[in-house]
């Protein structure tokens, strides 16, 4: 199996973008935004991606409806917040997921979505997170988050990053390389710090009166 990257797009440029992938090799573009598209910046909309991509020789794939973390399912919401929980136990999200690591079969594909730090986006806290538990050996699937440097922070790094940003002053322990050694208590720090992210970051709703989010 390939690695599977993720990448965010922010600020940048269409050139700057394509140079990020191409450093890394990507073939295919799996867009997980809900909403494909930016005001900001427009060269990041579907059509105006599509083809920049297209230009380069990189594939492009929607997956915003299995994967988005804006959904139009009314279960999906608590108190007009999405729950990562309940996403991720939609069929139409099992569906993405499938796909995602049937394509890393054969190529090497890259998560789109527009935040700069993985750890702001659901991309991670939701579908990477998810990716681990389908792959049907964790040991052969690597993934590989692409910062806007070019430079590299695995998911086993992030997932450090992450415990140290929810729970580390909290923990108050001076010795961080004792707790991030992944020992017994990391598994229930893990769990708690994602929990944490995503009560920050999931999408807030105003539902309509059919019960859709809007």
């Amino acid at each position: 199996m390939q690695p599977i990257y993720t990448v965010g797009h922010s600020s940048q440029s269409i050139a700057a973008f394509i140079g990020l992938l191409h450093s890394h090799e990507v073939e295919v573009i799996a867009d997980v935004r809900s909403r494909p598209y930016s005001r900001r910046f427009p060269h990041f909309a579907t059509m105006s991606l599509q083809a920049s991509l297209a230009a380069v020789h990189i594939r492009y794939v929607f997956l915003g409806r299995e994967l988005g973390a804006r959904r139009e399912e009314p279960e999906c919401y608590v108190d007009g917040q999405a729950s990562y929980d309940r996403i991720a136990k939609l069929p139409a999200f099992a569906v993405g997921i499938e796909r995602l690591l049937q394509g890393a079969q054969q190529y090497r594909v890259a998560l789109l979505c527009a935040e700069q730090d993985p750890l702001t986006c659901h991309r991670t806290i939701l579908v990477c997170r998810e990716l681990q538990k389908y792959a049907p050996q964790q040991s052969a699937l690597s993934i590989r988050h692409i910062l806007r440097t070019g430079e590299i922070e695995d998911q086993q790094q992030a997932e450090r990053r992450l415990v140290e940003e929810e729970l580390g002053k909290e923990l108050g322990r001076s010795d961080q390389a004792d707790l991030f050694a992944r020992g017994p208590d990391f598994p229930q720090l893990l769990q708690q710090s994602y929990e944490r992210r995503a009560s920050r970051i999931a999408y807030r709703a105003t539902l309509s009166s059919s019960g859709g989010a809007i």
